[in-house]
């Protein structure tokens, strides 16, 4: 599986506070696998040592969402995400706050939302299809992931999904493929292609991008402890 790397991305692995998180942005298209990508990742680390925080939760009420020419409400916009409160939470987590929220369940009647608490952590990850697209977001990125794949994968996957866990009719998921999902990726998404640091291409798997950031993230975290011991041990003499 072919993973490709900026040349200036080892500066900023290296660089950053050991008083401030570091933030990683993981983006792409509806289908690309962002959700499994991100599942396997939060397995690998504790709440502890590292905090996803998924746009996904950051959907506004579905009467507050625009309406297409036929009258179908479009999700795949950046306006349909409530930016502000993603921004207000991003900024309490580097201040080191626990934050909470309600789970948003996509419209399904069948699913109870839960309640969802985010602790700070060493190493934040952003997840989501706008989040380099929010101006304030991407430029706190340390590290930007861009997960790729064949559009017929992922309409394949999008189906999959959108029928099975947001109990959506096939044409009504083929219908805002076309016309909300496309021209969002195209115009929102793909250009942030070029500006990411590591692109990892999904159409097979993702499992050599999966160990390469779980690698960096242990590296990362390994730094940051023994960075903070010699303070922590350091006496103050008055």
């Amino acid at each position: 599986m072919p993973l490709y790397f900026r040349n200036r991305v080892y500066h900023r692995i290296m660089a950053g506070s050991i008083n401030k998180p570091y933030f990683i942005g993981i983006t792409g298209g509806s289908g690309s696998g962002k959700t499994t990508f991100i599942r396997e990742l939060r397995r690998k680390f504790p709440s502890e040592s590292l905090c996803i925080l998924s746009q996904d939760d950051y959907y506004r009420p579905r009467d507050e969402q625009q309406a297409d020419p036929r009258g179908i409400r479009n999700f795949d916009l950046p306006e349909s995400i409530d930016i502000r409160q993603l921004e207000k939470d991003v900024n309490l987590l580097a201040e080191g706050k626990t934050i909470t929220k309600k789970e948003y369940t996509f419209n399904n009647p069948k699913k109870k939302p839960g309640t969802l608490v985010f602790h700070p952590a060493p190493i934040i990850v952003l997840e989501g299809l706008f989040v380099f697209y929010i101006e304030s977001i991407f430029k706190r990125l340390d590290l930007k992931i861009f997960i790729h794949a064949k559009e017929n994968l992922k309409v394949i996957r999008r189906i999959k999904r959108d029928q099975v866990e947001r109990n959506y009719p096939l044409e009504d998921v083929l219908y805002r493929y076309q016309h909300h999902v496309l021209p969002a990726y195209e115009k929102h998404i793909f250009p942030f292609m070029e500006k990411s640091d590591i692109i990892i291409n999904n159409n097979d798997t993702f499992d050599a991008g999966l160990r390469v950031l779980e690698g960096y993230i242990f590296h990362k975290l390994h730094s940051i402890k023994a960075a903070k011991k010699p303070m922590e041990s350091r006496e103050v003499v008055k």
